[in-house]
Parts: C-alpha cells; sequence; structure tokens
C-alpha cells in the first residue's frame, strides 16, 4: 500500500477504542487512517477474555444503538453468554458474555480490512505536530509525516509501558509487545498534566491440568439474549466456566512473599484498580476473607489456555506458581503464562472536554485507557464518541455530548471531565444517578433519535427503533385498558378481573409469566417490546418520580458558564472550590455541581455571580 501524505482522521492504537474510533470515522465518510504496532494485535484482549458484566453490558447495548461494532462482534464470536443480577431489579440487569478471544480479534481485523476510506499503517506514532495549539498531523518512525486536521489517540497501556514480574523489569505495552516511548514526553512539554496508572493480568494454565470435580460449573443462560439489536437466530455455544476459591494457605503463602511484590517493594509508582486489584492487594487489604472467588475461562473454543479470573498478580515467578498450586483444582497445575502487571502513562481526564477533544489542543482527542479509564466496554465507548465527534467537528457541526438521565456513555464522560480520576475509572451501576430510566433494555429507546442524526445504523434498523417505540407506547396504554379474568389463558393467576397493569403492579404478572402472557395474547409484538412495557408500567411510579429530578437539573443545564470565566473576580466562592472550578472549567452549572468539593453555596454564588 502507497503511503498517503494526508487523512482526515487519524486514530493511533488498534485496541477496543482505536477500533471503534477508526470504524465510525470511516464509516462516516471521512479519509481515515489506523496506526498500529501490529495488525495482528488489533482488538486483542489482553486480559479477561470477555464482554459486558455490571454495567458494562449497559454501554455495549448503547454502542451498538449508535452504530458501532462491539455488540456484534461479540454475538458473533461469545462462547457462553449469561444474564447477572437477576434476583434483582431491571436497572442493574446485566448482560456477560466470555468470548473466543482469537476469534473476536479475527472479527475485527476482518471489519476494518473490509471498510472503506480506512488505511490500516503497521508503524509507531513518535509526536503530534501542532501549531497554534491546533492539531496537524502525527510523526511516524524515520521522521515519516503524516498531515491531519484530527487525531485521536487511543494508546490503551502503550505509553511507556513497563511490565512488572516480581524484580523483573521488562518495558512493554503488552508482554512481549513494543511500548511507545515519546509521545506522551512530548505532550507533557507541551503542557498536558501526565500521571501513572497500572492494570495486571492473572496466569493462564492448561486445561488438562485442572481437576473440574473440585469445582464448580458455572453454565451460561439455556436461553441467551444477545447484545446487538440487529442480531437474530442468536444461538451462541455454551461452554461452561468453572468456580474455586483461594484459601487461608494461599494467603499465608502471598503474605509471606509481599516483600517481593512490585506493589509493595516501591517499584510500581501507577495506582491500581480498586475495583479489580491484584490477590496480593485482596488479601492485605480485606484480612477478614477467608477466601476469593477464582472463575476458570476458557480463553477460546476447545482452548488449552485457561484465564484464572481473580487471581491477577505481579509477584514472582516462583510465588505465582507455588499460590497457583494450593488451590482447589489446581493442585497439578500447568502454567503457560504468567500473571503480570503493566504501568503506564495516562492523562488526568479534567484535560479533555464532554466530546473528547483536548482542552489544550484542538483537533486533538484522547480516548480509553489515556483517559485513566479501565475495560474494553469504557475504551470502545470513548472511541466511538471520539470519532462522532471528530467527524462532527470537520462537518462544522455541534458534537454530540449526552446527558447523565440520556445513557450510561453520558455518566462515563460525565465522570472524567469533572471527577478526579487518580484510580483506573469502572463503570458501575450505582454511579448512575438515574439508573431506573438508564436501562440496559432500553438502550433502543433512549438513543435512537441520537442514532439518527449520526447515521451509523442502517435505515432498516433506525426504522426498527422507531416502531419499537410506538409499539411500545401502545401497549403501555393497552395494559391500562386490557382485562384479563380469573381463567385466562395465559394462566395467570387472579381472584377477580383486573387490568394488565393492575396485576403487573400486584406481581402477579412477572418476568417468568410475561413469556406466557407473549404467546398467548401479544405475540404479534416482539417479545422485547412487550418486556419493555411491562417494565415500565411495574416501576412507572420510580420512573416518573425520576424524570421529575431530571426536570430540575435540565434548568441548571441551560446555565452556561463562559470557558474563560474569571473565577478570581468571585471573592465568595470556598477556596477548594476555586481551585476546582479552575481546573475543570466546567462549561454548565449542572456540570458544576459534579465536581467534587464544589459546596452548594459555591453554586448559589456562582448563579448569583452569572446572573
Amino acid at each position: 500500500m502507497k503511503l498517503k501524505s494526508e487523512y482526515e482522521i487519524i486514530v493511533v492504537g488498534g485496541g477496543h477504542a482505536g477500533v471503534e474510533s477508526a470504524l465510525a470515522s470511516a464509516r462516516l465518510g471521512k479519509e481515515t487512517a489506523l496506526i498500529t504496532f501490529s495488525k495482528n494485535s488489533i482488538a486483542r484482549m489482553s486480559c479477561n477474555p470477555a464482554i459486558g458484566g455490571l454495567a458494562k453490558s449497559h454501554l455495549v447495548r448503547e454502542i451498538d444503538v449508535l452504530g458501532g461494532e462491539m455488540a456484534k462482534a461479540i454475538d458473533a464470536t461469545g462462547i457462553q453468554f449469561k444474564m447477572l443480577n437477576t434476583s434483582k431489579g431491571r436497572a442493574v440487569w446485566s448482560l456477560r458474555a466470555q468470548a473466543d478471544k482469537i476469534e473476536y480479534s479475527k472479527y475485527m481485523i476482518s471489519a476494518i480490512m473490509n471498510t472503506p476510506n480506512l488505511d490500516i499503517i503497521e508503524d509507531e506514532a513518535m509526536e503530534i505536530i501542532q501549531k497554534d495549539n491546533s492539531i496537524r498531523g502525527i510523526v511516524l518512525r524515520n521522521n515519516k509525516k503524516l498531515y491531519s486536521k484530527i487525531v485521536i489517540l487511543t494508546n490503551g497501556t502503550f505509553l511507556k509501558g513497563i511490565t512488572h514480574i516480581g524484580n523483573i523489569k521488562i518495558q512493554s505495552g503488552r508482554y512481549g509487545e513494543l511500548p511507545s516511548q515519546t509521545l506522551s514526553d512530548q505532550l507533557k512539554e507541551i503542557g498536558f498534566e501526565v500521571g501513572r496508572l497500572k492494570t495486571g493480568t492473572p496466569a493462564r494454565v492448561t486445561k488438562r491440568s485442572m481437576n473440574f470435580t473440585k469445582m464448580e460449573i458455572q453454565e451460561g443462560d439455556k436461553n441467551p439474549q444477545p447484545f446487538s439489536y440487529s442480531t437474530k437466530n442468536f444461538l451462541p455455544k455454551n461452554i461452561p466456566c468453572y468456580l474455586t476459591y483461594t484459601n487461608q494457605k494461599t494467603h499465608r503463602l502471598i503474605k509471606k512473599d509481599l516483600f517481593r511484590s512490585p506493589l509493595y517493594t516501591g517499584k510500581i509508582d501507577g495506582v491500581g484498580p480498586r475495583y479489580c486489584p491484584s490477590i496480593e492487594d485482596k488479601v492485605v487489604r480485606f484480612k477478614d476473607k477467608l477466601q476469593h472467588h477464582l472463575f476458570l475461562e476458557p480463553e477460546w473454543e476447545n482452548s488449552q489456555q485457561w484465564y484464572i479470573n481473580g487471581l491477577s498478580s505481579s509477584l514472582p515467578l516462583d510465588t505465582q506458581l507455588k499460590m497457583i498450586k494450593t488451590v482447589p483444582g489446581l493442585e497439578n497445575a500447568e502454567v503457560v503464562k504468567i500473571g503480570y502487571a503493566i504501568e503506564y502513562d495516562y492523562f488526568p481526564s479534567y484535560q479533555i472536554k464532554h466530546s473528547l477533544e483536548t482542552k489544550l489542543i484542538s483537533g486533538l482527542y484522547f480516548a480509553g485507557q489515556i483517559n485513566g479509564t479501565s475495560g474494553y466496554e469504557e475504551a470502545a465507548a470513548q472511541g466511538l464518541m471520539a470519532a462522532i465527534n471528530a467527524s462532527r467537528q470537520l462537518n462544522d457541526q455541534e458534537p454530540i455530548i449526552f446527558k447523565r438521565n440520556e445513557a450510561y456513555i453520558g455518566v462515563l464522560i460525565d465522570d472524567l471531565c469533572t471527577k478526579e480520576t487518580k484510580e483506573p475509572y469502572r463503570m458501575f451501576t450505582s454511579l448512575a444517578e438515574y439508573r431506573l430510566l438508564l436501562r440496559s433494555d432500553n438502550a433502543d429507546q433512549r438513543l435512537y433519535k441520537y442514532a439518527k442524526q449520526i447515521k451509523l445504523n442502517s435505515p432498516e434498523q433506525l426504522d426498527i427503533f422507531e416502531n419499537n417505540f410506538r409499539n411500545i407506547q401502545k401497549l403501555i396504554k393497552i395494559f391500562k385498558k386490557r382485562s384479563l379474568k380469573p381463567n385466562n389463558a395465559a394462566g395467570i393467576q387472579t381472584n377477580k378481573t383486573q387490568t394488565i397493569n393492575k396485576l403487573i403492579k400486584q406481581h402477579l404478572i412477572d418476568t417468568e409469566n410475561i413469556h406466557k402472557l407473549h404467546s398467548e395474547y401479544f405475540n404479534k409484538y416482539s417479545f422485547e417490546v412487550l418486556d419493555q412495557a411491562f417494565v415500565f408500567s411495574l416501576y412507572g411510579g420510580y420512573i416518573k418520580r425520576q424524570q421529575q429530578m431530571v426536570d430540575k437539573m435540565k434548568n441548571l443545564e441551560k446555565k452556561k458558564i463562559p470557558l474563560n470565566f474569571d473565577y478570581d473576580n468571585v471573592l465568595s466562592l470556598s477556596t477548594e472550590g476555586r481551585e476546582k472550578l479552575m481546573k475543570f472549567k466546567p462549561e454548565t452549572i449542572a456540570q458544576a455541581t459534579q465536581i467534587r468539593g464544589i459546596t452548594p453555596a459555591d453554586i448559589q454564588i456562582l448563579l448569583l455571580y452569572l446572573k
């Protein structure tokens, strides 16, 4: 391929953020270059071979509605699907899929190779080219220059990455892959603040060496749901995983060798993820726990290599080998890949706008772990939104920015822009104050109007979203009028004739017999449409209450704060409030309320001053 000298959009990094960025920008008609060390490592699952999980599944479904690829990829390559939290309310139901990580990467490579307007360049971005605080392109190895008005950096863990295994330190972005050494230094010289974070991964063991009789089998759902709204006739594989536990022998061994862990010897400066800690962290922080869950997961179909989910570690090789063999079922484990920690540079995310464009350099966007996040799903969501907004910038259109009541993507990006990321950010349902409005099942209803603006999804799929919305509203009204008698065809128990709406509120129609209601009375509607109408009827009062809270917040969103606002002139602000406002530069009063350290008094003073 003859290398062009100019593109409309350049994406740096071939991970989950970079893949979504490159696909979206090219599909939106922009001449796009994807810069990656190796095309064979595109969309590689270097850690947990899974997509979705608590709150992350909400992101995946939103990505799908907006025209991203992640949901389609996992539906095509998943080897087990399971809905989590089904014993709790619908707001926290979350789909998780075990992936065939080899096929997943192949799927994404194929998608990229077959997308017009998209070139893959196997090289390293050494520097950005900028002039007058505007991006002009990038410099590759051997001083080759690529010019562009937009650059999206999605470098993952590659910026000055260091692998740690005990006392061993290896310069790498992932184990066995070269890091990017110069880019973050240049950005620091330009004026960006740079920090260090760390993430880890556990050892892998062979299937033949595991004793499954000492573990608990973990099957997928018998009637699994897909992630993508476009997936039809869904009949995925259902390959089991297994559950086992650490024990006191494991913990004693870890404590004995803590002095050899780079986490506790000061060799790792970066902060690790609080909610996905290494086994060393778990043993130290949760001293009262006698055991910790470990999930054994195949990394691909018919794989001999299995992932020990929950045993992330950077302890020395000999300690890890002994530690693993204390676990029931792993007494004779053959380790094919040792656990390690990766430490890398990131850029604290107060330096980006809600569009994901940096505040310092116009046309330069950050997406993924470079912003301090963790997880494939968080990265993919940012990559997609960066490309959408970069394309809109080239078209002289306003960026698309979701409010916190509209999407988990909105919560994610708002948290990045208004809260300090001193540890890797991970999405949870508890972070969404309007989570009853932001259910995984209604992502299409929340976002299809935005999807129509973006135009990444097909017109046919957008029509389906719109028709579903109308049918849901129609069914909600029918439920209030139509009654069921005691001896009804669906077998729903009621001692008197009542409306379907009342039966739902009395929990006489639940998530199990909704299937019977569908087959007997409403089979002309899709089950998904009927189910959404059911959920709305069940939680109608709570949904109305959350909507009232949203309406109050909308007034604060209308109150804009100029980007060059001089907070030093507002003498009544608290000292911490002034410092945080100057640092984060919120664009609205609503955004200011989300910043930690800003008091209600600070907000009132700001409102009065702006008035």
